[in-house]
């Protein structure tokens, strides 16, 4: 009896903690080469759904802004040549004043893209992206397009060093050129 009282606390708490691993082990899962088959097509996606829109393209031609994206993936499944690619996307458009980059206008959002393998020359192309409502209904629109564990990381900030350095380069800029608002 005395060793059910000690034992029996224990094991659940192992039981939990295993649990708790599977779950966050097998949800962060992402096949590493398919992503690097599929994420150059999304981000260029995504650079072509924003281009247009920025505040400094349509108001600052001067600038010669341009859009930067990339993507994180949270979710990645595979079957019979197409893909289902949960993601976390940051677009930031910016432009060139002088010897200083320009940062006017961004966002980061989910989305989740559906891409179907080239029959021919291989590659993949996207046929469909969904991102949230504006307001009301993003919050549901998340819950019901992501994976509790993938719906967790979702309000993190994402990196935009690497999106700084493409633009730098773009324009022609030194690698430690300020930064300054549009």
């Amino acid at each position: 009896m005395t060793s059910v009282r000690i034992w029996g606390p224990g094991a659940g708490a192992v039981v939990v903690l295993v649990a708790a691993g599977v779950w966050a082990r097998g949800s962060s899962a992402v096949d590493a080469g398919l992503w690097a088959e599929v994420r150059p097509v999304i981000e260029a996606r995504l650079v072509a759904q924003e281009t247009g829109s920025g505040y400094a393209e349509t108001g600052r031609p001067e600038l010669r802004s341009r859009w930067f994206c990339r993507a994180e993936a949270l979710e990645l499944e595979e079957s019979g040549g197409r893909v289902r690619a949960g993601v976390d996307t940051l677009c930031l458009e910016y432009g060139v004043h002088g010897d200083a980059l320009v940062e006017c206008t961004g966002e980061q959002t989910p989305q989740v893209m559906r891409l179907e393998r080239r029959p021919a020359g291989g590659g993949f192309r996207v046929v469909s992206a969904q991102a949230p409502p504006d307001g009301a209904g993003y919050g549901e629109w998340e819950e019901s397009h992501f994976g509790p564990y993938a719906a967790s990381r979702l309000d993190r900030p994402m990196d935009s060093a690497g999106l700084r350095t493409a633009a730098r380069t773009h324009f022609g800029l030194p690698a430690d050129a300020p930064v300054r608002d549009c």
